[in-house]
């Protein structure tokens, strides 16, 4: 019974960070439409700028990479831990993917000139420096939380190698994969509010 309660302890206190992490995100929207009924014009045209291949490629390989996290739970239950650890693998390198596009796609853009106060920003329609603002702030911390779901998913690929996350006991994988979760959904809310911005 004990044991029942701390797995629930620790699944609750996910959902609340998870729930606190929505809510970043949610703000950075809200303030995103804000500017977006302001500077309509501006957005669109700043969102054709956009690589819309980069974009799509991206979508792929998170939502790709969720169902190697949740295959990797499964794969735990089910006893099959090098299978979990296959898994678990693919999804980290799916995440080195879609960081590695991103860095190709940012780096494209800087070299372009086009990044915060840049000078053919600040020149130009107030809307577009105002956009690519916010690009780079709320893909950026997307990014982060990239990293941060790897650096878990990679704890959590250890500890089922060492036998520490198994069948009985999985809570750090089913968190892990939680948090990854909310990692691809925040991305397909940032997909079309830049990619495909009409």
């Amino acid at each position: 019974m004990e044991k029942r309660k701390d797995v629930f302890g620790t699944k609750f206190g996910m959902w609340l960070f998870i729930f606190s992490e929505i809510m970043l995100f949610a703000g950075l929207f809200v303030l995103y439409a804000a500017y977006f009924t302001k500077y309509k014009a501006d957005f669109v045209a700043s969102g054709k700028e956009l690589n819309i291949v980069f974009g799509t490629v991206n979508t792929v390989i998170l939502l790709t990479s969720s169902f190697f996290v949740a295959a990797s739970v499964t794969a735990v239950r089910r006893k099959t831990d090098k299978t979990a650890i296959i898994f678990l693998g693919l999804a980290l390198l799916s995440g080195a993917l879609f960081l590695t596009n991103k860095y190709f796609e940012w780096g494209h853009k800087i070299e372009a000139g086009i990044y915060p106060n840049s000078p053919a920003l600040v020149g130009g329609p107030p809307g577009k420096n105002i956009f690519f603002v916010l690009y780079y702030v709320i893909t950026g911390l997307h990014g982060l939380h990239i990293i941060i779901g790897m650096v878990l998913l990679g704890i959590s690929a250890l500890l089922v190698w060492k036998k520490r996350v198994h069948a009985g006991n999985y809570a750090i994988l089913d968190n892990a994969g939680l948090y990854w979760h909310l990692v691809d959904v925040v991305w397909i809310f940032i997909f079309p509010l830049f990619y495909l911005i009409l």
